[in-house]
Parts: C-alpha cells; sequence; structure tokens
C-alpha cells in the first residue's frame, strides 16, 4: 500500500504543471544566510544588514542590463525611505559582479546595499533562479523578481511579486503587505 502512495504522488508530480517543491516560502526561515559582497566588496550578511524589524529583499534580474530591473531600483532609491519608515533595511541581490553593481550605485546615487550573487546560489537556494535561461550565456543565473519581506528571526513574512519579469511590485504594495504584519 504504501509503495502505490509513492507512485501516485509521482504520477501527480510529473502529470500536473506548476507543481514544485520551492525554498524562499512564507512561514519558513531563509534558506541562506546572505553572506554575499556588496557594491562595495565589502562581506555583508543578514545580521549586518537587518534593520530594527527585519529585511526587505529585493531580487533583481540585473542592474547592468535589465531596463526593468534599473527601473525599479530608481524608484527604490527614491521611495525606500518607506520601508525603512517601518523598521525595516532595503537590500537588493543579483547575479551582478560588485564593480557593476557600484556603477549603478554611484551612477544612480542609489543609497542601498546591494548584494552580489555571481555564483547564483542565494538565488538558487531560494527557489527562483530562472531556469529558461541556458547555461553558458550572460543571463544564466538570473533570479525571478520576487520581493520578500524577512524577519528578525529570519523567518520570511511575505513574499511579493508580479507574473513576468517586466512588473514588478510598487513600494507602495510592499509597504502594504508589512503593514498587514503588524
Amino acid at each position: 500500500m504504501k509503495m502505490k502512495k509513492i507512485v501516485c504522488l509521482l504520477v501527480l508530480l510529473v502529470m500536473v504543471p506548476g507543481v514544485v517543491f520551492a525554498q524562499g516560502v512564507v512561514g519558513e526561515a531563509i534558506p541562506h544566510d546572505l553572506q554575499l559582497s556588496d557594491q562595495n566588496k565589502a562581506e555583508q550578511n543578514f545580521e549586518a544588514l537587518a534593520g530594527e524589524k527585519g529585511m526587505v529583499l529585493f531580487f533583481v534580474r540585473s542592474a547592468d542590463w535589465c531596463p526593468f530591473c534599473k527601473s525599479q531600483l530608481i524608484d527604490l532609491g527614491e521611495k525606500g525611505g518607506l520601508i525603512e519608515e517601518l523598521g525595516f533595511s532595503v537590500v537588493t541581490l543579483s547575479y551582478d559582479d560588485p564593480s557593476l553593481l557600484k556603477i549603478f550605485a554611484d551612477k544612480y546615487k542609489f543609497p542601498y546595499t546591494m548584494l552580489s550573487d555571481p555564483g547564483s546560489e542565494a538565488i538558487k537556494a531560494f527557489g527562483i533562479l530562472n531556469e529558461e535561461m541556458k547555461p553558458a550565456t550572460r543571463y544564466y543565473g538570473v533570479p525571478h523578481p520576487v520581493v520578500y519581506v524577512i524577519g528578525l528571526d529570519k523567518t520570511i513574512k511575505a513574499r511579493i511579486a508580479e507574473e513576468g519579469y517586466k512588473n514588478r511590485p510598487s513600494i507602495r504594495e510592499i509597504t502594504e503587505a508589512i503593514n498587514t504584519l503588524n
């Protein structure tokens, strides 16, 4: 009987589209400690970056070549203070090299920490690697754009994302999500 249940489960997983074993799930601990270099090549981690109540972590495809990410980051640079007022730090993460993040931060006077995940280890740990991008191409390793609200206890409190890569959650949507947590 046990073997029959296992076979049924495997058939279900193969036959039903959209069934995924994802990490980075609301209510669970973050699957990566975020020990990564920032745009200034300084080593960072969750504890060093978290605000009074935690962190809002923005996974972006690229601050170098993605126009939708650049627009999101510019908006975040202008309005991220609304998130900080709620007690959360603002941090971004992409697969970009720290030197590329530094160029963006300097050009747009971006005031927040930009983490570099060149091997996409954190991206993979959160389960948001865009697998449509082919290995050995410039774009392999990018995440699906997702925003996580993470509490001081390293628990994911909210996951905010839009369909596709062109649309991004607004700062208003993010602050509303944070306000529902209190």
